[in-house]
């Protein structure tokens, strides 16, 4: 009888389907469907994206959601509340009438997927339905004008584009729709709710007990610093997260609007919206991370492309899937992450290496393989699709092979994405007690690294470049080109050649960063998809290779940067973009940009990262610049924590309790908070007076203090321990052993 048996509770309640303004009590297929009939337009809608709709706010679990309708030229405001995770409390009112308030009309449906019955009753004001032995009721705080019956939520619509308001002909207390009809003279705010219950009389009651319940306001996540970056991430994963009902699984989606059919997972970006929705909800993040390793192939590579139409099994996506599970595992260690994961992407990275690299040269071109009968196999663009950046002017001079099956030229984001995946697996196999794999891994990652410093570095352009495998450099170049630091391929010298370009507004600084295609190539001019255009994955995994070289105030303004482009369309107008306008900053110029896509929020992400990070190369870390900032709650290896910088002192608290605090300033790294132990590292060392406070929980745990490799002396002050930062030097080490 349950649609989705294995839901938490607390998700039960969301806007799982393609209707973004319909709630969906998933568990039971029960639908709140809100329809909006503009006599002026002389049309009904069910709130379509992107022109009707502004998106708002959206946790994760559909705690609270609101957003802005535009349908007639008539603005309305709707919010949902959730008061348990049974029940949901809603309300719209009018921000502007282009029309008389009577003749535009807010309609409330309650249906089941399921097409059971539902009923209403004018003696309670109540719209319910059966779904076994449990029911869902429907209220409103003013009784509607009228009550109707329909086939289906369609079937409304064609009623009142059809007929308009003023028509009782549809009059009905049972149907498998029931809509209940207000109009803005009358009700221009209203309040309605929902509620679940193992009987009629008790969800009625619930939902009523809502209609008169005060709504406590929602805290932003995250103020200061970075001012609403970490909400900007939520928000986005939010909305862009569905269910997928060919598949019976919930997953975020790339975007609401692009329709591909009935789901479409392309891999790395299922593992970007994995990671990102694991800064909140570690079992949202493993559903989105399960979603890409179940593109499996018996091959051995992923699907690049999976959905209800076709399935590119022929080709890959660059291989990002191992940096993502191990980041995520840093974060959540949840090892059965890695141990799923460990088989599925060890497979893929040998593919790469017998499927993608014909001459045995130790570098992958992108490429076809004949299995599969999917849209552009065995096509030069069907090959340029494993890079990702499908019409890239850096694959301008590649050549397909049919007899290889494979472009002529070896590209180096693909192949840093590799020497990347290969570095991270040996982690994962390290951490799993797979020492052999590890150090075949590690070797191999050396070996990848060695070939993109020496054969793929043009040493007259001081810059890293597509090269044909029997020839020369390509002559576009792309970001990529700054792709071997995230690898650490990069040699010191090419790394201080790289941040020119970085700088430079003639390639690839300025205002706007950073373009798909340098400023000086003709392709920039394009402004179409990845000739010139800007894209935020790519920025993000920019950030990660300057991050990783220790270039910190390089990686600051990239994020800057990143995070001030996104603010433009997100403070303005709510949109998220695919792409973005290398010259303006902006998403709707180009009319093939998705305006509300799910990657997009690696821009924000930056913004999150630059106050706290979890990664690979530094661990759990901190900053505190002595700007004001409050961030979280989100997930950290310490469960959910809140980090805050008040008058210059960070502190870092979990469960309401702070562990600990210092005015140190810089960036604090490799944070480990366990049972037994407490440690953290300053990267920039303490040149000044500062200090370390352990919170009173951990000061009575307090066993011994270690900085460096001296014990130090701690001062209890208001039940907290305080260590004498003074002179520590750079990378010192503070390790705070406590008692279980």
């Amino acid at each position: 009888m349950l649609k989705n048996a294995n839901l938490p509770a607390e998700s039960a309640w969301n806007t799982w389907s393609e209707r973004p303004g319909e709630m969906v009590f998933l568990p039971l297929g029960a639908r709140v469907t809100p329809v909006l009939f503009s006599s002026g337009a002389r049309k009904a809608t069910t709130i379509r994206p992107p022109a009707e709709i502004r998106f708002g706010r959206h946790g994760l679990h559909g705690e609270v959601i609101d957003f802005e309708t535009n349908h007639g030229g008539t603005r309305l405001e709707f919010s949902y509340a959730k008061r348990d995770p049974f029940c949901i409390e809603g309300r719209w009112s009018v921000r502007k009438k282009h029309e008389w308030g009577l003749r535009y009309w807010v309609v409330l449906c309650l249906s089941a997927e399921g097409g059971e019955e539902v009923t209403y009753s004018h003696d309670d004001g109540a719209a319910t339905l059966a779904v076994g032995q449990r029911y869902v009721s429907l209220v409103s705080r003013d009784a509607p004008v009228q009550v109707t019956g329909h086939d289906s939520i369609e079937a409304l619509v064609a009623d009142m584009d059809a007929n308009g308001y003023f028509d009782l002909s549809s009059r009905s207390n049972s149907a498998k729709v029931i809509a209940l009809r207000f109009n803005l003279e009358m009700m221009p705010e209203a309040r309605f709710a929902a509620a679940v219950a193992d009987s009629r009389a008790l969800a009625v009651k619930t939902a009523k007990r809502a209609l008169v319940a005060d709504t406590a306001p929602a805290t932003p996540l995250h103020t200061g610093r970075n001012e609403g970056a970490l909400d900007a991430v939520r928000d986005v994963i939010g909305w862009n997260t569905l269910y997928d009902r060919i598949n019976a699984r919930p997953y975020t989606a790339i975007s609401r609007i692009w329709n591909l059919g009935g789901f479409a997972v392309w891999f790395n970006d299922q593992t970007f919206a994995a990671l990102m929705a694991g800064l909140f909800d570690p079992s949202l993040a493993r559903e989105n991370f399960d979603v890409a390793m179940a593109s499996a192939t018996p091959q051995g590579n992923f699907a690049c492309l999976l959905t209800s139409r076709d399935s590119w099994v022929d080709r890959s996506q660059a291989p990002h899937g191992a940096f993502i599970a191990w980041t995520m595992y840093l974060r959540s260690r949840d090892r059965s992450l890695l141990e799923n994961a460990y088989g599925p992407l060890l497979r893929n990275n040998r593919w790469w290496r017998t499927s993608r690299d014909p001459d045995g040269r130790g570098l992958v071109s992108c490429g076809t393989s004949d299995v599969g009968d999917a849209l552009y196999k065995g096509t030069a663009f069907g090959a340029r699709n494993e890079t990702g950046m499908d019409n890239s002017a850096t694959h301008d001079e590649a050549v397909y092979d049919p007899a290889t099956r494979s472009l002529s030229t070896f590209d180096v984001g693909l192949n840093c994405a590799l020497a990347l995946d290969t570095e991270m697996l040996g982690k994962i196999a390290r951490e799993l007690g797979h020492i052999d794999d590890a150090a075949g891994f590690e070797a191999l990652a050396q070996d990848t690294r060695d070939k993109i410093r020496t054969e793929l570095w043009d040493e007259a352009r001081g810059q890293f470049a597509n090269r044909q495998r029997h020839g020369g450099f390509v002559s576009s170049v792309g970001p990529t080109s700054f792709y071997p630091l995230l690898c650490g391929a990069a040699s010191e010298a090419q790394a201080a050649r790289l941040l020119e370009h970085l700088a430079d507004p003639a390639t690839f600084g300025g205002q706007f960063v950073l373009p798909n295609a340098s400023r000086n190539d003709p392709a920039y001019k394009e402004n179409v998809y990845w000739r010139g255009r800007i894209w935020a994955n790519v920025n993000y995994f920019v950030w990660q290779g300057l991050r990783r070289y220790g270039f910190e105030l390089e990686a600051a303004e990239l994020a800057r940067k990143s995070l001030a482009m996104f603010e433009q369309s997100w403070t303005a107008a709510r949109l998220c973009g695919e792409n973005y306008n290398a010259e303006t900053g902006e998403i709707v110029d180009q009319g093939d940009a998705d305006p509300f896509y799910t990657w997009g929020a690696m821009l924000p992400l930056l913004g999150v990262c630059q106050v706290m990070d979890i990664g690979p190369w530094h661990g759990w870390e901190l900053a505190n610049t002595g700007e004001a900032v409050r961030l979280g709650p989100l997930s950290s290896p310490a469960g959910d924590v809140v980090v805050t910088v008040e008058a210059g002192t960070l502190t870092l608290s979990a469960r309401g309790a702070v562990l600990f605090s210092t005015d140190h300033r810089g960036r604090i790294s490799h944070i480990v908070v366990e049972r037994g132990l407490l440690s953290v590292r300053f990267r920039e060392g303490c040149s000044g007076i500062a200090s370390f406070r352990l919170g009173p929980d951990m000061a009575a745990r307090l066993v011994s203090a270690r900085l460096g490799e001296q014990e130090v002396a701690t001062v209890l002050e208001d039940g907290c321990r305080i260590v004498d930062l003074s002179g520590a030097g750079t990378g010192a080490r503070l390790d705070c052993y406590l008692t279980p």
